[in-house]
């Protein structure tokens, strides 16, 4: 019998791309986010890409940050054409205006177009472009640890505001990069923001298996997407980590915008997915998509999922209202979030400062 796990459940509010300035006003998206909240979902994604017409993801979920208090706040972070210490310093700012519900979903930038924006070099291949991605992710979490927890010690006696001895360079020096570090920003209240990479594209699965909290991927059948994620801890453990600190989440698209299909002649259930170019696609109602969530945790194939409405708030909105909820009544789904910080909902540790522990070894 396979492990019955904890159901993770994720959601992304962008929706297709627009060029209406009605579309980005900031209501929007903090009624998108509220939504999720109260579904007790562990995280929010937001779409980004320099190619892409719209609002920077990052200041977007900062601005969403403090109007909510518990779901997760994952925007997209191109590493491409940008400097790991800007993106650890945003990503760790957003840590903290959230008290603790950030992560960043790693993207890279492939296209010419988009490198000519910048203007500093040429697209590279996907293969080094991730090899980049990857090193973007150890500076961060290095980044994120140059700070001791207890650095800031703001002592108005003395004008004295950090320690100095708890402060660390971090002597990066990469294929891509040197980087000395230390950080601007403390420590963010995670110690290290959740780290989200979709590993659907071949070149992303290596980078995904050694730094990524969380893992995105494509599969029409459980049976693949057991064999990708069994695939992805056993590539974690072979860089040291523990496979089980991994949380591997099945990516779908979803149109709840009809509803529920009966079961065809022969069939023992109706057909709710189609696989195209952009993955698996559900159309149908909430409740038979209850019944897909149910089949797939139930066999052990992913930890949960992500999943992306074509209408963001009409199928959210049925998400939250009818899917989750019948979720929840099974027992499969939990009604309230368990902790304050993303790593809590997602059953993952506070990590420990390298630095702290290389001092303890010595």
């Amino acid at each position: 019998m396979p492990v019955i796990r904890p159901l993770r459940l994720a959601a992304e509010i962008g929706g297709p791309p627009r060029h209406d300035a009605a579309h980005y006003g900031a209501a929007r998206y903090v009624e998108l986010a509220r939504l999720a909240e109260r579904g007790a979902l562990d995280f929010i994604t937001l779409q980004d890409s320099f190619g892409r017409p719209g609002l920077d993801a990052l200041a977007v979920l900062s601005r969403v940050a403090p109007a909510t208090g518990r779901v997760g706040l994952v925007p997209t972070v191109t590493t491409t054409h940008t400097e790991p210490f800007h993106v650890s310093s945003a990503v760790a700012t957003l840590d903290w205006v959230s008290r603790g519900r950030a992560g960043w979903l790693v993207d890279v930038s492939a296209s010419e177009a988009e490198a000519a924006l910048f203007g500093r070099r040429s697209a590279a291949p996907a293969a080094a472009l991730w090899r980049e991605a990857g090193e973007v992710a150890e500076v961060s979490a290095r980044l994120w640890d140059s700070w001791e927890d207890d650095a800031e010690i703001r002592e108005t006696s003395t004008g004295r505001f950090i320690d100095r001895d708890k402060l660390h360079y971090v002597d990066f020096e990469g294929a891509f990069f040197t980087v000395r570090g230390p950080a601007i920003v403390p420590r963010p209240p995670q110690g290290r923001p959740v780290t989200v990479i979709d590993a659907t594209e071949g070149h992303s699965a290596e980078t995904a298996a050694r730094h990524a909290d969380v893992v995105l991927v494509r599969a029409g059948r459980p049976e693949e997407a057991a064999a990708v994620r069994e695939s992805l801890r056993s590539r974690a453990a072979r860089h040291g980590r523990d496979p089980d600190t991994l949380r591997v989440l099945a990516g779908l698209t979803i149109d709840l915008g009809g509803g529920e299909r009966p079961v065809e002649p022969g069939l023992e259930s109706p057909p709710r997915t189609t696989t195209g170019a952009g993955g698996p696609h559900y159309r149908g109602g909430p409740v038979d998509l209850a019944e897909l969530i149910t089949d797939w945790h139930r066999t052990g194939a992913v930890d949960g999922f992500h999943l992306t409405p074509t209408e963001p708030r009409r199928d959210l909105e049925r998400l939250v209202n009818c899917t989750v909820s019948l979720l929840q009544h099974r027992g499969l789904f939990r009604t309230f979030h368990p902790g304050g910080t993303l790593r809590e909902h997602l059953g993952l540790a506070r990590p420990a400062n390298q630095y702290t522990l290389a001092e303890g070894t010595s």
